[in-house]
């Protein structure tokens, strides 16, 4: 027998990427649910070559739920969240409700599967995005040279933003090659033919979240030690984040050893030519699991330095994958006992 899984927030972007997900990677699921708001009850979504009709998480019994992916939203994890453990099932929660409580371990597989048994909630938390494929990276690294410090900046794909996100680009971008008026609603800026130096709100200190949520979930994943900067950028493209990352080690390492080290490593693809094209691009990850690393060099300006261009699909890697390795990676601990088996 296999598990009962429930999907919340089946309808949005990263729900209905968790749903595909699960059917392409066989994972043991004897039943699956999708469940979201009542206003989006009974729309259809795929899961292989099935469709659900979406439930209503406010009436839904969790009782028999083995596993629950949720993807609806800080507030909505924060509410229902603690309700749904109660219940025995183990929620996989992708917003930031959970990241920083000690108790909930956040995890990217590659980087820390073993967190996952520190787990007392019932909880466990996904990482912002933009962290999960920044520490797939640096963890091989890290364990090869010691990590000081890191200068990275992001060039985030308006899929980070949600559906409207995507929506907006793709309204301004129209509305620009019809020479009409360009609205903005989602983003502060234009975002057609743009960049904007701005994600999620400002702090006191200058820094926006998802700068600061980059900071802390390193250090959480990685290792407390780390100094780590970022600027976070949103960029006119629909699917991927992209990050050049600027890393100080504490031992010597030389680019053709980083080169070596990144292509023995789970989840990381290198493709690194020094030749036009010899490099990954957004639009070309969209739609992969890798987190691709290109352009790895030594960093002439500091001792024991690299500098390195980051690429991987923020709805894959950086949200609805991560969780499905992370079901995976306590399937595999004999961590995730299904209710059928004990019944």
């Amino acid at each position: 027998m296999g598990y009962k899984v429930a999907v919340v927030g089946a309808t949005g972007n990263v729900g209905r990427e968790m749903l595909g997900i699960l059917a392409e990677r066989a994972f043991p699921a004897d039943e699956v649910v999708a469940l979201a708001s009542r206003r989006s009850q009974g729309v259809e979504v795929s899961f292989g070559d099935k469709t659900l009709k979406t439930k209503a998480l406010d009436t839904y019994d969790f009782s028999d739920v083995d596993l629950c992916l949720m993807s609806a939203g800080g507030e909505v994890s924060k509410e229902w969240s603690p309700k749904i453990a109660a219940q025995g099932a183990v929620v996989i929660d992708n917003s930031s409700a959970w990241r920083y409580d000690p108790e909930v371990p956040l995890v990217v597989p590659e980087v820390n599967a073993e967190a996952v048994r520190a787990m007392k909630k019932g909880i466990i938390a996904n990482p912002n995005c933009s962290t999960a494929q920044l520490v797939v990276a640096l963890k091989p690294l890290h364990d090869r040279a010691t990590i000081k410090r890191v200068v990275v900046a992001t060039y985030q794909s308006v899929s980070g933003a949600g559906k409207d996100g995507m929506d907006e680009l793709d309204r301004q971008t129209k509305a620009l090659y019809s020479l009409q008026d360009v609205q903005e609603k989602k983003f502060p800026k234009r975002i057609a033919f743009n960049l904007i130096p701005h994600i999620d709100v400002f702090m006191e200190d200058g820094y926006t979240k998802e700068e600061w949520k980059m900071m802390a979930e390193t250090k959480k994943i990685l290792d407390p030690k780390i100094k780590l900067t970022a600027t976070c950028v949103r960029v006119p493209v629909f699917i991927s984040h992209s990050e050049a990352v600027n890393v100080e080690f504490e031992k010597p390492i030389t680019a053709d050893e980083a080169r070596d080290i990144l292509r023995a490593a789970p989840g990381i693809v290198v493709i690194d030519k020094r030749e036009p094209g010899g490099y990954i691009t957004p639009h070309e990850a969209a739609g992969e699991d890798a987190t691709y690393i290109s352009r790895i060099r030594e960093d002439i300006t500091v001792e024991n330095g690299l500098s390195f261009w980051c690429v991987s699909d923020n709805l894959r890697k950086g949200a609805a994958l991560n969780a499905i390795q992370i079901a995976e990676s306590m399937v595999n601990r004999g961590l995730l006992p299904s209710k059928k088996k004990a019944a």
